[in-house]
């Protein structure tokens, strides 16, 4: 049996302390070793994987990974076609997942819950990630000296930097009278026929709620969604949930089987065998009372963050999720970060409507590498930064046309060039509050109608200023004389 010095990273002191093996712990683990930098990975788990061991609850994913896309698998080019794989160097350890569901039912581009958590283990060990399994965070102090220690199940952990990367996983109700006597979604049964029949309340109308219900419309009577705010069906659209929102959303348009109705629920009662739901219409109001077998409370969830707020770690989002700097360090309690999905609580600029992917792993898997690059830079490591050599107008609309990190991270992720010629990406909420060199900024953007273009910011004598392009219909930014010009006369 192996002993608690047997496995790696045994109790001590580390500069950085990783909590965490999903997407979020494993992405900021590689990239930390990577730059050199000594660091501990801890997780309860016994293998890799993070929420992905147990979500979705019907089992296929929302995100896709295109197997045979035009661009070569492993390429940095064929990031915007997988959006499940996360990031390595070596080739080997590229687009795991991809590489995974080429094994399987290649009729969807969307994986399994299964596939994507064979995808993050075959990605653990060609990356070389290294995690101390079996060992439970407990409980953290901050020292004097501004350290913190992190007590665990095998001991105690002493670090400059604390990365906590446990995603936004701990099932969280609304403040309902009776809620308490209905399952989360986090414990919903998994076998659809259970509900064969049955009429179904499911309280909220988010990504949770609308899986259930796009699971459940095959074998239930009737399926009715409830929360005050009605849907605003101009975002889903744009966005990669709009599968499993569109077909329940059609359904209450020509009378099927599903209902969206815009309501703040008042208490639940059990009712017989079944419950009465009792709710006051917000878009037309009225008393609405909604009689069930099943209720559901898919009402989200929130980052676990258990002691973490005695140390001062404030939240939004109703207490969910920690609210965060640009680079996702606790925005009231220094040296303490966070990776995954719990990096949405850095909402960024969103100056021109919709935001980053930072709930996401294909947006959060760039957040994970470059809050790795920053904790190297805090801790005193040399990082070498690239430089570009003329052509800087070319060399930003290279950028512009192809680069994942930006197109991912639309209005979050900026790539920055000096008038030196270095260039690196940053979060575009620093480059824009932060003093520096003159500099360009680029970045991409989508209002809410779904229009895409390119945005640079220009940093000159301490001042920022916008400069917003013009789209171009086939976004290949290099072949237009138009984007060509403009961005000679901004830089």
């Amino acid at each position: 049996m192996e002993g608690i010095a047997d496995r790696p990273f045994p109790p001590g002191e580390y500069p950085v302390v990783v909590v965490g093996s999903g997407p979020g712990g494993l992405q900021t683990s590689y990239s930390l070793s990577r730059l050199g930098v000594e660091h501990a990975v801890l997780s309860q788990d016994d293998r890799p994987g993070g929420m992905f061991r147990r979500w979705p609850i019907f089992e296929r994913l929302l995100s896709w990974s295109e197997t045979e896309a035009v661009a070569a698998r492993g390429t940095a080019e064929y990031e915007l076609h997988d959006q499940n794989s996360l990031l390595a160097d070596e080739p080997g350890a590229r687009a795991c997942v991809a590489e995974v569901m080429l094994g399987g039912d290649r009729t969807y581009i969307v994986p399994t819950r299964a596939e994507m958590e064979a995808g993050m283990a075959a990605y653990a060990e060609r990356a070389g990630v290294a995690v101390r399994y079996g060992c439970s965070w407990e409980s953290t102090r901050r020292e004097d000296d501004g350290s913190l220690v992190l007590t665990t199940s095998d001991g105690e952990y002493r670090c400059r930097a604390a990365v906590f990367a446990l995603g936004v996983t701990e099932p969280w109700k609304s403040a309902i009278p009776g809620v308490e006597d209905v399952p989360h979604y986090a414990d919903v049964d998994r076998a659809k026929e259970r509900y064969a029949k049955l009429d179904v309340i499911v309280i909220g109308k988010r990504n949770s709620a609308f899986e259930l219900a796009d699971g459940l419309e095959p074998w239930a009577r009737r399926i009715v969604l409830i929360s005050p705010r009605p849907v605003d069906t101009s975002v889903v659209s744009l966005s990669t949930v709009r599968v499993r929102y569109m077909q329940p959303l059609e359904h209450h348009q020509i009378g099927g089987g599903t209902l969206a109705l815009d309501a703040a629920i008042e208490r639940i009662e059990r009712y017989g065998d079944g419950f009465r739901v009792h709710a006051s219409g917000t878009t037309r109001p009225g008393e609405l009372v909604v009689e069930a077998d099943v209720v559901i409370a898919a009402t989200g969830f929130r980052a676990p963050l258990r002691d973490l707020a005695d140390l001062g770690v404030a939240t939004v989002g109703q207490g969910r999720i920690p609210a965060l700097t640009p680079f996702w360090e606790s925005a009231t309690a220094p040296g303490i970060y966070f990776a995954g999905n719990a990096t949405q609580g850095a909402a960024g600029l969103r100056r021109h409507g919709v935001g980053s992917s930072s709930a996401a792993v294909h947006g959060f898997r760039y957040n994970a590498r470059l809050l790795a690059r920053h904790l190297a830079q805090s801790l005193g490591h040399d990082i070498l930064t690239a430089r570009i050599e003329g052509g800087r107008a070319e060399h930003l609309l290279s950028v512009l046309t192809t680069a994942p990190d930006i197109w991912t991270q639309k209005a979050y992720l900026a790539h920055v060039l000096a008038e030196d010629g270095s260039a690196e990406t940053v979060p575009l909420a620093y480059f824009v509050d932060s003093v520096g060199p003159d500099a360009v900024a680029a970045t991409i953007e989508m209002n809410a109608s779904g229009q895409v273009y390119p945005v640079l910011y220009r940093r000159r004598g301490g001042g920022v200023t916008e400069h917003v392009l013009p789209p171009h219909p086939l976004r290949d930014y290099r072949a237009s004389e138009e984007h060509r010009r403009e961005v000679a006369s901004i830089i």
